[in-house]
């Protein structure tokens, strides 16, 4: 599936125009196209290679997948590759879409393996920011990044949020909250790990773009690009910390376990000595042996009495200890 747009002086002139007539338009320096391909084929890559003189390194990485955030610079253009993200508001599972960028004088080039990346998302927001669109494949480039890194900071911020949510039920009894802890702070953190290889390398990337010898960037776009870089530095840096909060709460979980533990085996202890006090008392009444007492009702009485005071003896101390 294929979409195009052209752009000239900062307005938009056609879409979805045949490909045929890409080479016509990147002609023109006043002109920006933006060329869109989804699943594509080895046609395509083929198509894109002779209209846009693409380096065949960069061609090979955008037709394999499970590349990393990078910005590779050639002779004639720049290959980027991002990934946007999405949150499952049920599960809270992190899905990636993949997404391979060409960035040429007077072209974007935008290549994706599957529909997962909502495309229709950055094309509102050039429709949006239209004013900006005089400054040609910047301009594109810019509203692209834009949805990408937003999409990032609203990962943080949903990962955050699920986080302080285990917290509140870190100290909570029960058994069921208990196995919720564990299983949602393994699940955070698998998923932590995956925004964190998402996340971290766009610092780079982005800082690149800013870089004046590129010639990439125009110099009234520069602010906008730097906003851009400011939302990556707070997504890493949030994207750190949450790490840091979830190896906290894991290690905080496995100190709650053992205290609760401890506490257990201390009234399991408890117990038992108090237990213990009946145990020997009538183990020792039961001898085979004469002894004061045998056979009567004293006796009985005398037992019966040493269990009930020895007992209360022992459970009250373990109590004002707090051992039970």
């Amino acid at each position: 599936m294929t979409r195009t747009r052209l752009y000239r002086n900062g307005s938009l002139i056609l879409e979805d125009f045949p490909t045929a007539d890409i080479s016509e338009y990147v002609k023109d320096p006043d002109a920006a196209v933006w060329l869109d391909l989804c699943d594509p084929c080895s046609a395509d890559f083929a198509m894109i290679s002779e209209e846009f003189g693409l380096h065949e390194l960069a061609v090979e990485d955008a037709r394999h997948e499970h590349q990393r955030p990078k910005l590779d610079r050639y002779r004639t253009h720049a290959f980027l590759s991002a990934y946007a993200i999405s949150v499952d508001e049920g599960s809270g599972q992190l899905t990636t879409s993949e997404l391979s960028v060409f960035i040429t004088p007077t072209a974007l080039i935008t290549i994706r393996p599957d529909h997962r990346f909502d495309i229709e998302k950055v094309v509102e927001r050039w429709d949006n920011n239209s004013d900006l669109a005089k400054y040609g494949v910047g301009y594109l480039l810019h509203g692209l990044l834009d949805h990408i890194v937003d999409g990032h900071f609203a990962a943080v911020q949903d990962l955050d949020d699920r986080i302080e949510a285990v917290e509140d039920l870190l100290f909570d009894e029960g058994r069921e909250q208990i196995d919720s802890v564990q299983r949602d702070s393994y699940a955070l953190r698998k998923n932590l790990t995956k925004l964190r290889r998402v996340v971290l390398p766009m610092r780079e990337v982005v800082n690149s773009l800013l870089r004046r010898d590129l010639h990439i960037v125009a110099e009234p776009l520069l602010p906008y690009y730097q906003d851009v870089y400011d939302h990556v530095l707070r997504a890493t840096e949030w994207t750190e910390s949450l790490r840091d909060m979830i190896t906290s709460i894991m290690e905080t979980n496995l100190t709650v376990q053992g205290n609760r533990m401890n506490l257990i085996m201390k009234k399991v202890t408890s117990w038992a000595s108090i237990v213990a006090v009946p145990t020997a008392v009538t183990g020792f009444y039961g001898q085979n042996v004469p002894y004061p007492g045998v056979n009567t009702h004293a006796g009985f009485l005398t037992s019966t009495g040493v269990i009930v005071v020895a007992s209360a003896l022992l459970y009250w101390v373990f109590r004002r200890k707090d051992w039970i």
